[in-house]
């Protein structure tokens, strides 16, 4: 799918979910600007909420959708976006993880691995559970760029996250 497209539903389904979170937020490919698109990821601290036959908040909307995986409440679910037919990824942060959840779920996959996952680890980090953790206590990353610096990173804006090439001469250069 066009990216424009893409964005169209994304921005949709984000105005849908957001009165019941605290913060979301568009990830993957679209933030990156990527031309085509084949799934919306979307990172969210949903308000709280129920589910089953009292179900309320976040769950009244996410549960419209085809369920391809992640039964609520959970880190992660995947749905199906009708009449589009594209897949929704759907991932649940806190307040203390938003950055690293957010930042990996912005991607690329290979700039998350090889860049920031390999640069927390260089720096003693170690994620488990979807927060970063030394010393075996867990470390608040509220933001994107509290992450990259602790990771000891210059913040890259998410376009410039994507390209391989461009990926090895930066860990060539740690």
């Amino acid at each position: 799918m066009i990216l424009s497209q893409a964005l169209d539903i994304a921005n949709r389904v984000r105005d849908q979910l957001a009165p019941h979170c605290q913060q979301i937020e568009i990830a993957g490919s679209i933030r990156r600007k990527r031309p085509e698109v084949k799934d919306i990821e979307i990172v969210a601290i949903p308000k709280p909420y129920d589910v089953g036959l009292f179900a309320s908040g976040i769950a009244t909307i996410v549960q419209q959708w085809p369920k391809v995986k992640g039964e609520l409440p959970c880190k992660y679910t995947q749905r199906i976006i009708l009449p589009e037919k594209i897949k929704l990824d759907l991932f649940f942060a806190e307040p203390g993880n938003w950055g690293l959840i957010y930042a990996i779920r912005t991607g690329s996959a290979d700039y998350s691995h090889k860049v920031l996952a390999h640069s927390w680890v260089v720096k003693g980090y170690h994620s488990k559970g979807g927060w970063l953790h030394k010393s075996g206590r867990p470390i608040a990353v509220p933001t994107e760029e509290h992450l990259f610096k602790l990771c000891g990173l210059t913040y890259r804006d998410p376009e410039n996250r994507e390209h391989y090439e461009s990926l090895q001469q930066f860990i060539t250069n740690l």
